[in-house]
């Protein structure tokens, strides 16, 4: 390859007393440089240095004097390199960093929060603050999550990055909300204990969605009593308390049929008392126990049939209820969205079943209003176990006691 021809000569140079010297010669910056030096050596050395010159003013770099290592000038320079076309300069984006930024070494990895933070959210479940249902929804986001951040701590995912996690896979926009709500829950925990200086979750808006009256899925009177006959003929019966009072009360199949006491279902009074601390919402209702529902209790009595069977008697619980429901095709709130659909359409009062149900009135309306017929419901609440009550024991009248004979008044006064 050819080498570029340098800018600058050099050349000796006879003086007027006869020595030899080597003349560096040329031009920089618009200026004739002429110098003369002793030795082709500093000739060549001088050389360098004017060609430094000259790149440094064709290419915009610059000699100065700084007490930054090699390594630092060249960080230095990247970083400037990046900010080229920023709005703000490098001191912004530092004091940004410094203030909102915790190094690695002092910040907790996101493994360790999340298990620190399970462990909180267990004792909720202990103190009945939360279900055990949405205890499983936040471990399973919460892995997902840290599988996408397996090395990350929690200073280092910021409000972009969770963005486009909560949208990943075009969840659709409930999902994406859903997300969103454990992920801020758990970014709140870590800025009270003081692993954060604030919420990377708060900045990202929640989605809006519009939902159109009578969206509630819920069953036919015809589809509902095929169920319950189905949970008559299986497992004994075992599930048919679970499975009325959810369907025939709007008791929530999660949280709720869980903590019921069975001294809180009264047939005497045709109530079901729904105390704070059972309630999903944390108010207190009442349930009218209907007519059928009765039936059904005193068919399968609470006593002998308890709402959950206990596991000493049946194993695998959870996986018979599943069986029986993906039979069926009912999701988890499909039962007590029925009981509302149909205590509506029959009673035709938004007020009453708004009570009875734990809603508000603008819920029922917009969910659950004109969903069914009269007639329809009429049928639903008809429905009957076919197994009839067990007959109760009446009591033994007592035998009527011989009448005493006549007291004769001789006698009374001789003894």
């Amino acid at each position: 390859m050819k080498q570029k021809k340098s800018a600058f000569t050099i050349k000796p140079f006879k003086n007027r007393n006869g020595v030899i010297s080597f003349r560096v010669a040329g031009w920089l910056l618009g200026e004739r440089v002429r110098k003369n030096f002793k030795t082709r050596e500093d000739a060549i050395a001088e050389r360098a240095a004017l060609e430094l010159r000259l790149l440094q003013s064709q290419s915009n770099l610059r000699g100065a004097s700084t007490f930054l290592t090699e390594a630092q000038l060249r960080e230095a320079e990247a970083a400037f390199l990046r900010l080229e076309k920023a709005r703000r300069p490098l001191t912004f984006y530092l004091d940004y960093a410094l203030a909102n930024y915790r190094e690695p070494e002092a910040a907790l990895k996101i493994a360790d929060a999340i298990e620190t933070y399970m462990k909180a959210r267990k004792e909720d479940v202990q103190q009945a603050l939360i279900g055990k249902r949405q205890l499983r929804n936040i471990r399973l986001e919460l892995t997902e999550f840290q599988r996408h951040f397996p090395t990350q701590t929690l200073a280092e995912v910021g409000t972009e990055a969770l963005h486009a996690y909560i949208r990943r896979d075009d969840g659709a926009l409930k999902t994406q909300n859903n997300r969103r709500g454990v992920l801020c829950a758990f970014f709140n925990h870590a800025v009270r204990k003081e692993w954060m200086t604030r919420n990377p979750v708060a900045k990202i808006p929640r989605n809006r969605i519009e939902h159109n009256r009578g969206s509630a899925e819920a069953l036919t009177a015809e589809r509902a009593a095929q169920l319950m006959a189905h949970v008559e003929s299986v497992h004994g019966g075992a599930f048919v308390p679970f499975f009325a009072l959810c369907l025939f009360a709007g008791i929530r199949p999660e949280g709720e049929i869980s903590k019921l006491p069975a001294c809180d279902v009264r047939l005497e009074n045709s109530a079901i008392t729904i105390e704070p601390w059972v309630s999903k919402v944390n108010m207190r209702r009442l349930v009218t126990i209907q007519p059928n529902l009765a039936a059904w209790l005193k068919a399968y009595p609470l006593d002998e049939y308890p709402v959950i069977p206990p596991k000493d008697k049946m194993k695998n619980i959870a996986k018979k209820l599943t069986r029986i429901r993906q039979k069926f095709g009912v999701g988890h709130d499909v039962l007590r969205h029925t009981f509302i659909s149909m205590h509506v359409g029959k009673f035709r009062s938004m007020g009453d079943t708004a009570l009875q149900a734990g809603n508000s009135e603008s819920i029922i309306r917009r969910h659950y209003l004109n969903v069914t017929t009269q007639q329809e419901a009429g049928a639903f609440f008809a429905i009957m176990p076919m197994r009839a009550a067990a007959p109760q024991a009446k009591p033994v009248p007592q035998a009527a006691s011989a009448p005493e004979p006549a007291s004769d008044p001789q006698n009374r006064l001789a003894a």
